[in-house]
C-alpha cells in the first residue's frame, strides 16, 4: 500500500498511559512503521491526574517519537474536570487545532473525545477549499455519556447532541470501537451506515515474560497474605468507584481477608479518598509505569471494572484489553445489558454483578479469589479473546484500509 500523509488530532497521547492515549500513540507509531508520514497534534500529558506533567507545558513543542512528528499544544487543563471548565478545556484545544497547518494532501484522523475540539477542527477543514480527508475515531459517545451519568440538563444534552451529530456527519468516514456504538451513531445521530467502520481497540501492552503473582506483590510492596482485587485506570464519574469503597467497608466490618487496590488518578480521586477514610481494606496507588502496571495486574487475584449504575453504552472501558492480556479473572460491576457486560460474557473472562451493589462485588471478588481453578479458566479465556479479537496488527490493517479508501476518494464525502 502506498504511504499516505496522516495527521492525528488527539487530546490524549503518550506518555499518558491510560484511557485513549495508548491507542492514539500506538496507531501513530504503527502507521509510521508501515511507511506512512504521520504527524500528531496533541495536548501535553495531563491525564488522568488532570495536571500537566513536569517538563511539559510549553505553548508549543515538537519532537520525533517512534518516527512520528509530535506537536504538543498547550491548552487549559481544569481540575476538577466538570461542567463549563471541561468545555472550556476542549474549546481551548480546538482553537489551537484551528490554526495548525494540516496539509491538504493528508488524511486527518480526529479522535473523540475531545468532541468539541474535534468539531472545531472538522469545521475548519470542511471550509477549506482544497481540504484534507477527515476520519473521526469515536472512543466515547458524548451524548450517551451525559444521559447515562446524568451530567448536565436537557439544554446542554441537546446542544451536545447537535454538535456531535454535525461533527460526525461532516466526516468522510467514522470509526467506531464497538458494533453497539455503530448502531447508536446510525439510529440516534443520523450517520449513514455505509460511512461507519467498526475497528475494535486492541491490547497495547507489549509482550513480556510472565510474572509470578508473589514476585509481583513483593516488587510492589503489596501484601501476600490476603486476596487482592485490583482496579486500574481513570477515577471519574462514570466509573462510580464509591461502590468499591463501600465493598471495602463491608470487608472491614466482616473481617474478611481481602484488599481492594485502586491504581490511577482522576477527577473523583480526592472525593473517593475522603469517602474511604478509616477503611483499612482499600488502598489508592498513583499511576504506574508500564513495568509496574504489568506487575499490578499479575499481583491481583481478580481485576475489577466498575461502572456507575445506568452506564451501559457510552464507552468501552479501555482497561479491559489489558485485563484480558493479563490472564486474570475479571469482576465487572456494571449494567447487565451494557457493552461491558457483553464483553465479559463474549470473552468468558469473568463474572458480571449488578452496578452499585457493594455486597455483590465483595462476594464475587472473594469467590474468585478462593477458587484458583475457576480463576485460571477465566484468565485463559480472556487471553484467548485478546489474541483472537483484539490483535493490534488486525486493527492497524483495518486503519490502513480506511486511509486508502478516503485518500483515493472511495470513502470521501462529496
Amino acid at each position: 500500500m502506498r504511504g499516505h500523509r496522516v495527521s492525528i488530532l488527539s487530546l490524549h497521547y503518550p506518555p499518558d498511559a491510560t484511557g485513549i492515549a495508548p491507542y492514539a500513540g500506538a496507531l501513530a507509531a504503527g502507521l509510521s512503521a508501515r511507511a506512512h508520514r504521520v504527524t500528531a497534534y496533541v495536548a501535553h500529558p495531563f491525564y488522568p491526574e488532570w495536571a500537566i506533567r513536569p517538563g511539559y507545558g510549553q505553548w508549543k513543542s515538537t519532537a520525533n517519537i517512534d518516527g512520528v512528528t509530535v506537536h504538543r499544544l498547550r491548552h487549559y487543563v481544569p481540575r476538577p474536570p466538570r461542567g463549563v471548565r471541561r468545555l472550556l478545556s476542549e474549546l481551548s484545544l480546538g482553537m489551537r487545532l484551528l490554526f495548525s497547518k494540516l496539509g491538504s494532501d493528508s488524511v486527518v484522523v480526529a479522535i473523540s473525545p475531545a468532541l468539541f475540539a474535534t468539531a472545531i477542527a472538522v469545521l475548519r477543514i470542511r471550509l477549506t477549499p482544497a481540504r484534507p480527508s477527515v476520519v473521526i475515531w469515536v472512543q466515547d459517545i458524548y451524548t450517551l455519556g451525559m444521559e447515562e451519568t446524568k451530567e448536565g440538563g436537557g439544554l446542554s444534552i441537546w446542544i451536545t447532541k447537535i454538535v456531535e451529530k454535525c461533527a460526525l456527519r461532516a466526516a468522510d468516514t467514522v470509526i467506531a470501537i464497538h458494533p453497539r456504538f455503530a448502531d447508536y451513531l446510525v439510529e440516534d445521530l443520523g450517520v449513514e451506515r455505509d460511512r461507519i467502520v467498526v475497528i475494535r481497540n486492541w491490547t497495547h501492552l507489549k509482550p513480556t515474560a510472565s510474572i509470578s503473582q508473589l514476585d509481583a506483590r513483593v516488587a510492589l510492596g503489596w501484601p501476600s497474605d490476603v486476596a487482592l482485587a485490583v482496579h486500574t485506570g481513570n477515577m471519574g464519574a462514570k466509573q462510580g468507584l464509591e461502590n468499591i469503597v463501600e465493598a471495602a467497608r463491608l470487608a472491614d466490618e466482616r473481617g474478611v481477608p481481602i484488599k481492594f487496590i485502586l491504581v490511577g488518578d482522576g477527577g473523583e480521586r480526592d472525593r473517593l479518598e475522603q469517602l474511604a477514610r478509616g477503611v483499612d481494606r482499600i488502598e489508592f496507588v498513583d499511576p504506574l509505569d508500564d513495568a509496574d502496571y504489568r506487575r499490578a495486574l499479575a499481583a491481583a487475584d481478580c481485576l475489577v471494572v466498575n461502572e456507575l449504575p445506568g452506564v451501559a453504552t457510552m464507552a468501552v472501558p479501555s482497561k479491559l484489553t489489558s485485563y484480558f492480556d493479563a490472564a486474570r479473572p475479571i469482576v465487572a460491576a456494571t449494567d447487565s445489558n451494557g457493552i461491558t457486560a457483553g464483553e465479559i460474557e463474549q470473552s468468558g473472562a469473568g463474572v458480571v454483578v449488578p452496578a452499585g451493589d457493594p455486597e455483590a462485588l465483595l462476594a464475587a471478588a472473594l469467590e474468585l479469589s478462593s477458587d484458583s481453578a475457576r480463576a485460571a479458566v477465566y484468565g485463559a479465556a480472556g487471553r484467548s479473546f485478546r489474541a483472537k479479537v483484539l490483535d493490534a496488527d488486525v486493527a492497524i490493517d483495518a486503519f490502513e484500509q480506511v486511509l486508502g479508501d478516503v485518500a483515493s476518494g472511495r470513502g470521501r464525502r462529496t
